[in-house]
């Protein structure tokens, strides 16, 4: 092949021209797959110090960040089966020790590190994690006071979130037992490591969730102490909502008194110590006795301080109520009065019935009988007299009187009056019948009315 530049002094730039270069030229990939093997092979177990910036987890679930410093960035990626066993979440400014190995990316000439684990580093970075999500969860309104529920006074049954194994539960069932013995259930649960926050939430979702005669009246989130890493899990974000999403009063009691989790903020209330949980928890049962033995006492006393303040007012007051005597006195004498007044009334009234009774069997007496019967004689015969010298028939027929025989036949006309020998003579108003007997006597009978004397 001819040579595309005449002249000889110019030199040629084909690779097999050159003199003495005999290595073979390589791919892209070849040497990318070379400078993998050689990384990896170096670099296969690191431990990085560094902080995470950039954090993302797509929906695959892995974990993609990187890790820097003063001076450099190393990107990192973690697969979704390490990124479900970290005991936080990253977030970015978290300062963290990652452990794996270093590798390259062909595909955009980088070089990485595959997390296998990782954890943050000292507790300065805990504790800047916590502020970060103490603050954010904060200004959710998680620990504001209002939604702080009052614990009962004396719970029929008592949830326990908690590990089964521990002293802890021991403690709590102890103290329970010498102030009042109580209804426990305990939901066993990691207090520590990796699936320990899910597991405490999910204990917490549990007992508020559950409904019927076993639903706890109080639950009780508790573990022992330790360092900030180990009660780490009572800091993660679903164990906080779920305690203040709790429709059950709660009682935190994580670590010893100087130990402080997000979980303690959460709670409606904060113990120091698990044991001191459970006494608050419930009321002692001695005092509680004794406290209504003495109640009772008082009662009574009150009781009978009562009845004896109320005879010496009963007493007083008869004291200044006037006398049976003094009361009825006056009826007493008015009754008196009447009684004399009645006693001579009576007596007047015999009195005047027997005058009127002497005046009246006077004017019975035969002598006075037989004169007034003679003048009302007199008075009839002129009566009759007047009658007949007016028209004697007439009288008859308009019925102003009647007269009759003896027999009682009715006589109609005078003729018939002057035939008879014993005469009838009834008043059409029925108030006079007069019997006559002239064929015996010559007197005439005057009756008497309800009026007086008629003649």
């Amino acid at each position: 092949m001819a040579s595309p530049f005449p002249d000889s002094d110019t030199p040629s730039l084909l690779a097999s021209d050159r003199p003495g270069d005999n290595a073979a030229a390589l791919s892209v990939s070849e040497i990318s797959s070379l400078l993998k093997r050689h990384v990896e092979s170096g670099f296969s177990h690191v431990r990085i110090r560094g902080e995470i910036s950039g954090y993302k987890r797509p929906a695959s679930g892995h974990l993609y960040f990187a890790l820097k410093d003063e001076n450099a960035v190393i990107d990192g990626v973690m697969w979704k089966g390490g990124a479900a066993r970290l005991a936080f979440v990253p977030q970015d400014g978290v300062e963290v020790i990652a452990t794996g190995k270093l590798t390259t990316y062909p595909g955009r000439s980088k070089y990485q590190i595959v997390v296998e684990s990782m954890e943050i580093a000292g507790e300065g970075a805990l504790l800047a994690l916590l502020e970060k999500l103490k603050a954010r969860l904060g200004a959710e309104g998680l620990f504001d006071p209002s939604r702080k529920q009052l614990l009962p006074f004396m719970p029929r049954t008592i949830g326990v979130v908690t590990s089964s194994t521990g002293a802890v539960i021991r403690d709590i069932l102890h103290r329970l037992e010498d102030r009042c013995p109580t209804r426990v259930i305990v939901w066993p649960v990691l207090v520590q490591g990796n699936g320990a926050a899910a597991q405490i939430a999910a204990a917490v979702n549990g007992f508020s969730a559950m409904e019927g005669k076993d639903r706890p009246d109080l639950v009780i989130i508790a573990r022992g102490g330790g360092s900030i890493e180990d009660l780490w899990a009572f800091n993660e974000e679903p164990v906080v909502r779920a305690v203040a999403d709790c429709s059950i009063p709660t009682i935190s009691a994580v670590g010893h008194e100087t130990d402080t989790t997000l979980c303690d903020f959460a709670a409606d209330v904060r113990a120091p110590t698990p044991t001191a949980a459970a006494e608050m928890a419930v009321p002692v049962r001695s005092e509680l006795m004794a406290g209504l033995q003495s109640l009772g006492s008082r009662s009574l006393r009150a009781v009978r301080r009562y009845a004896e303040r109320a005879d010496e007012r009963l007493t007083a007051t008869a004291r200044r109520m006037p006398t049976l005597d003094t009361l009825l006195g006056p009826q007493r004498q008015r009754t008196d009065d009447l009684g004399d007044r009645l006693r001579r009334g009576l007596s007047l009234r015999i009195a005047r019935a027997e005058g009127d009774l002497a005046r009246n069997s006077g004017a019975l007496r035969p002598a006075m009988l037989t004169q007034r019967l003679t003048n009302a004689s007199q008075k009839l015969d002129q009566l009759w007299r007047v009658a007949q010298s007016l028209n004697p028939d007439l009288v008859l027929k308009r019925g102003y009187a009647r007269v009759g025989t003896a027999a009682g036949e009715v006589i109609s006309s005078s003729a018939q009056a002057r035939k008879a020998g014993a005469l009838v003579l009834t008043f059409a108003d029925g108030r006079v019948d007069v019997r006559v007997e002239r064929a015996t006597a010559s007197a005439y009978v005057k009756p008497r009315t309800e009026q007086g004397d008629l003649f």
